[in-house]
């Protein structure tokens, strides 16, 4: 659709767009000052909106039905590129003379104009809900001091200062979240682009296919991994089905998963991209920023639930396969590992780069420009990678696009924050939260698993986040949860949504492609991931489990009981447990118990639960052998 709408001149206006803003990252985080350019943060921050905000009327449409750029799109392009410069050229001026309280007549007459601009193309990007929502939030502070509830009172503003603080201060628009983008989080978007247009997902995909394609139900296990390594990359879990979703699902139906199971694991598989490191979606960035600490802490800490999430899928789509006698697939459709691995090799040593100046040079603003230059230059030498100039243009099109969505979406988002924050409800309701819940930690999970699960069905989950980081995190802190824990339960709960009823994005996305039933696809999709639902209480009372918030050896013991936890509910949903077959319904339940069993912190309950889970499994061993030995006696 982005592409039909724009000729050669618009696309040329987006890749310059795009290059400019790139140009105004790299100047920014390598201190570079090229041309004598060297903005002030506030005054960057607001110039790299110039170069995107303006990019969503030619990219996204203001009615289904407008195939090519209307008037309107012309006239608000130019309309939000002269104001975001003209107050961008004045970011000096913002905090030397107080504008985001005090401001002339022109500056604050181009703030309401800019707010109204963000809100129609946070519509047009992401959805009316969000943009309603944003919206109505973003004009609370003009009521805060007379609203009768006690929960929502505050500090109220007129419509001009309320303006000039939306748009001029660092609270706002152009707070935390927006900020993390300009110093963090817009080069790691472009490195996704840029290793997924060289090939990086063609290539991780053929990777999972080599070594697992030959497995009973290989093509599942194939879309499992090759889904988690491109929804690293992308962290957009509907883009990542549909787009691997198209490869995997007609192979998983041929193999023999019916269409909504295979559906339901491409589903599954995909939200999962956006939880796991080393590039999670942009919600880790921000909660970086959040919370003041290294990304890399944050994907530390991710790593083992999001291996967790990716085992208890495995082993259901592997006890699926056992059940019904399901093969791997045919040697002529699986490349070989050796060559697979030497023909695109530069993708993980890219990987490894970005890495490198992550955790060990600590340079995260800068680890992905040179992950991505190192990619790009590899990719133009070979031959077989090389892209002409018209790929190039078209992959900084994408990458403009990415940025584009990104920046209207966090700058729309940050007109809650602002809202809330400049009333002082943002502390206010975390605080009676807390004593509504009478400091139960319990209580006040469950009321935040429901708010992000609602929140997620009409909101993105880096506005889920934002969202809840602001006034659900620190209520969960103040009653003593790790702070990383707190953070990352909201970021699992927010992406719940895409695979749960009545909603479920990407449940409904692959069904369309696999023709099976969107609402028998999403039901399943809950099942196979079923831990997404259970980890995140694991965390918030057992946080050793979070590599780096705890002893050493708490996190090993508190990793290999989870692991055997996961397990067995996994063996238990599907029915099937390795190496002692199918499961009886009264089986499962006992199995379901026992893992449940394993992730409450306490040593008898988890000792209760292993002993439990392997009583069972010794009796189904015996009976299978048992069964076993009695029909070779009939034979003989």
């Amino acid at each position: 659709m982005v592409q039909s709408r724009l000729n050669t001149f618009w696309k040329t206006i987006i890749i310059s767009s795009t290059l400019i803003g790139i140009f105004l990252s790299v100047n920014m985080l390598f201190y570079l000052e090229l041309f004598g350019i060297n903005p002030i943060q506030n005054a960057y921050m607001i110039l790299l909106l110039a170069c995107f905000l303006p990019c969503a009327y030619l990219m996204f449409p203001a009615k289904k039905t407008d195939l090519s750029i209307k008037w309107y799109d012309i006239a608000c392009f130019l309309l939000s590129m002269i104001i975001a410069i003209a107050i961008g050229l004045n970011g000096e001026r913002i905090i030397i003379e107080g504008w985001d309280w005090e401001a002339p007549v022109l500056p604050t007459i181009a703030s309401i104009l800019l707010w109204g601009l963000i809100i129609e193309a946070l519509r047009r990007a992401a959805g009316l809900v969000l943009a309603m929502i944003c919206l109505v939030i973003s004009l609370y502070p003009l009521i805060a001091g007379i609203i009768p509830i006690e929960l929502l009172q505050g500090q109220s503003y007129d419509f001009l200062t309320l303006a000039r603080n939306h748009i001029m201060s660092s609270n706002s628009v152009f707070g935390i979240a927006y900020t993390t983008i300009g110093n963090l989080l817009l080069g790691f978007l472009v490195f996704g682009v840029v290793i997924t247009k060289t090939g990086g997902g063609d290539f991780f995909f053929n990777l999972a296919l080599s070594i697992f394609g030959r497995t009973r139900g290989g093509s599942a296990k194939v879309a499992v991994v090759g889904s988690a390594f491109f929804g690293m990359l992308s962290g957009s879990a509907v883009s990542n089905a549909v787009t691997i979703g198209a490869m995997t699902i007609p192979a998983m139906k041929k193999t023999g998963y019916k269409p909504h199971y295979a559906a339901a694991i491409e589903a599954t598989a995909s939200t999962g991209g956006t939880i796991t490191p080393p590039i999670m979606g942009s919600a880790a960035f921000i909660m970086a920023s959040f919370l003041a600490v290294p990304y890399y802490e944050i994907a530390l800490a991710a790593a083992v639930p999001a291996f967790l999430y990716y085992l208890g899928l495995f082993i259901q789509i592997d006890g699926y396969a056992a059940k019904n006698g399901l093969k791997g697939m045919a040697a002529k459709e699986i490349p070989s590992f050796w060559k697979t691995l030497k023909e695109g090799w530069y993708y993980i040593f890219s990987i490894v780069v970005m890495i490198f100046f992550l955790a060990v040079l600590n340079s995260e603003g800068q680890a992905p420009y040179y992950a991505s230059a190192v990619l790009l230059l590899i990719a133009m030498i070979k031959k077989s990678t090389r892209m002409s100039a018209k790929d190039l243009a078209n992959m900084v099109v994408n990458i403009g696009k990415v940025l584009t969505d990104i920046v209207v979406i966090i700058a729309g988002v940050g007109f809650i924050v602002g809202a809330l924050s400049a009333t002082g409800v943002s502390f206010s309701f975390s605080r009676e939260l807390v004593a509504a819940a009478g400091d139960n930690t319990f209580l006040i999970l469950i009321g935040g698993a429901l708010t992000c699960f609602i929140l997620g069905m009409g909101m993105t989950v880096s506005a889920v986040y934002v969202f809840l980081a602001v006034i659900m995190a620190p209520a969960l802190v103040a009653v003593g949860v790790d702070p990383i824990a707190a953070h990352l339960y909201v970021v699992y709960w927010a992406t719940v949504s895409y695979i749960t009823p009545p909603v479920a994005l990407a449940a409904f996305s692959t069904a369309s492609i696999a023709g099976a039933s969107p609402m028998k696809t999403a039901f399943q999709s809950v099942q196979l991931g079923s831990v997404k639902f259970i980890v995140p209480f694991f965390m918030i009372y057992n946080p050793s489990i979070l590599i780096g918030r705890g002893d050493p050896w708490d996190t090993v013991l508190s990793i290999v009981v989870a692991v055997i936890g996961i397990a067995c509910i996994s063996f238990s949903l599907e029915g099937y447990l390795v190496g002692a077959g199918t499961l009886a319904i009264v089986e499962r339940i006992i199995l379901f118990i026992a893992g449940l069993m394993m992730f409450v912190p306490m040593w008898p309950f988890i000792i209760g639960g292993i002993v439990i889970a392997l009583c069972l499994y010794l009796l189904k061993w015996r009976r299978k052998r048992s069964n076993y030995n009695q029909g070779n006696e009939l034979e003989v």
